[in-house]
């Protein structure tokens, strides 16, 4: 299925394209909760409150861009009913506990951008709730109850995230609790 935004025609994504997703995670507290166990590495980050949303975010897609080859990326935004889907009337593909996601594919500029409405984490900002590259060598993902977004990839990916400090991230292992220092569970 295609659909109209700026101009172009997007593909919304299927059940078959977050497979590997789908059934791969397990109930808990870890990092696995939001990322399946097949990447090298895995962290959490979060927006540190002497930064903005926007510098945040941009930081967090640079990085990713460096050490991604050009591709299309997956975006899949959480339809909580009070957050914005970007395409409303777009069909859904099921993740984690059923929850319902607009899955689109498009790019990092759409990630930064598209998303006007704000996200759960913070009421405010553009990214998606979940993105991953064509080739699905590194995943992106925040619950709709953490404050925080997990990443799972490639060791290179997770590093130079952990090296940015506006990425403000912290690599984890995978039976380790996600909530980074600090925060607290909802």
């Amino acid at each position: 299925m295609q659909i109209s935004k700026d101009g172009r025609s997007w593909r919304i994504g299927t059940a078959a394209d977050v497979s590997w997703i789908a059934g791969n995670t397990t109930a808990g507290v870890s990092i696995t909760t939001a990322i399946p166990p097949v990447f090298d590495a895995y962290a959490t980050t979060y927006q540190a409150d002497d930064v903005t949303v926007a510098t945040y975010e941009h930081a967090l897609v640079e990085d990713l861009i460096t050490h991604t080859p050009d591709q299309p990326w997956w975006l899949a935004y959480l339809d909580t009913g009070a957050h914005d889907v970007v395409f409303p009337h777009a069909p859904r593909v099921f993740l984690y506990w059923d929850w319902p996601y607009v899955l689109v594919e498009a790019g990092p500029e759409q990630a930064l951008t598209w998303r006007t409405g704000g996200h759960m984490r913070h009421g405010r900002g553009a990214l998606p709730d979940l993105f991953f590259p064509a080739d699905r060598s590194w995943l992106v993902s925040a619950l709709w109850d953490d404050t925080w977004t997990c990443v799972g990839g490639p060791t290179p990916v997770i590093h130079a995230l952990e090296r940015d400090p506006v990425a403000n991230a912290r690599q984890v292992r995978p039976g380790e609790d996600a909530l980074p220092p600090g925060l607290v569970r909802e």
